[in-house]
């Protein structure tokens, strides 16, 4: 168990922070997936409150440390009073069920059994209004993916320098360990690019209204990533869908400097959807 105390030291040290973060190893009961999860608990948890949860996704060759090594997501659950949670995703897995790879089948693991896990540890809000859902690069796309594609679990949804588009990239990633050769299962690789699943949720985010059965959408990429071109076309095809949603375009590349300094955006971008 980490737990970190931050301090403001003045004439006297007054408490500023105190989330706790663990990490410890669960199975997934539908997938037999084993792999290590850190969860980051807000300043005064307590078993008699329900808390809302965000679900952070880490990106291509990263791990569940990732994001409390390398940014300082923790201080956004004492500042939204939030659980966060980082799976692990395997690597490479793109958060997909492969057809290639039976043993990898990490959208069932986040969609089933860790959200079942998580709400069985801890004291949650299990309501749909009660969690979010983000991630970089690798992790963006398994956001979107998964928010889109099981609609009653996530009340908002944010893809960070996503790789929402990745047939221009069919030779990199380790995507034909999971999806199998561009050339030889096409129709796969078209069925997973978010720009072919709008459909899937573009007649309930026309109305935009809250309460309303809506995904509320954000994509956030600097305007030098690799990912550019695959955002802007996304960005475009939901505009002439009239999808609603924010896309943010700002100075920066894909990297840890640009996801650090974004990830605060997110937070408030998802917790104003979520419930109270």
């Amino acid at each position: 168990m980490k737990k970190l105390l931050c301090t403001l030291s003045l004439v006297f040290s007054l408490p500023l922070c105190a989330y706790q973060t663990d990490t410890h190893i669960f199975k997934g009961k539908k997938t037999a997936i084993e792999k290590p999860v850190t969860v980051t608990l807000p300043d005064g948890y307590q078993d008699s409150k329900k808390y809302n949860v965000i679900y952070v996704l880490h990106g291509y060759s990263g791990n569940h440390s990732d994001w409390t090594k390398l940014t300082n997501i923790e201080k956004l659950a004492d500042q939204y009073d939030v659980i966060i949670v980082n799976p692990d995703g395997n690597f490479g897995s793109w958060y997909l069920d492969s057809d290639i790879d039976k043993s990898s089948q990490y959208e069932t693991y986040i969609a089933d059994d860790l959200l079942n896990y998580i709400d069985s540890k801890y004291s949650t809000n299990r309501s749909k209004s009660g969690r979010a859902i983000t991630g970089l690069s690798m992790g963006g796309f398994g956001a979107l993916h998964i928010a889109i594609n099981h609609p009653n679990l996530f009340a908002a949804v944010s893809g960070i320098s996503a790789g929402v588009d990745v047939r221009p990239f069919s030779a990199e990633f380790d995507l034909a360990k999971v999806l199998g050769s561009y050339a030889e299962n096409k129709e796969k690789w078209d069925s997973i690019a978010i720009i072919n699943n709008l459909h899937k949720i573009a007649a309930g985010n026309t109305a935009w209204k809250k309460g309303a059965d809506t995904l509320p959408i954000m994509l956030d990429i600097g305007v030098d990533d690799f990912f550019i071109e695959q955002n802007r076309a996304l960005h475009q095809a939901m505009l002439k869908m009239r999808i609603r949603h924010d896309y943010v375009e700002r100075p920066g590349i894909h990297d840890w400097h640009y996801w650090n300094k974004v990830i605060a955006y997110q937070f408030l971008f998802l917790t104003s959807h979520m419930a109270p």
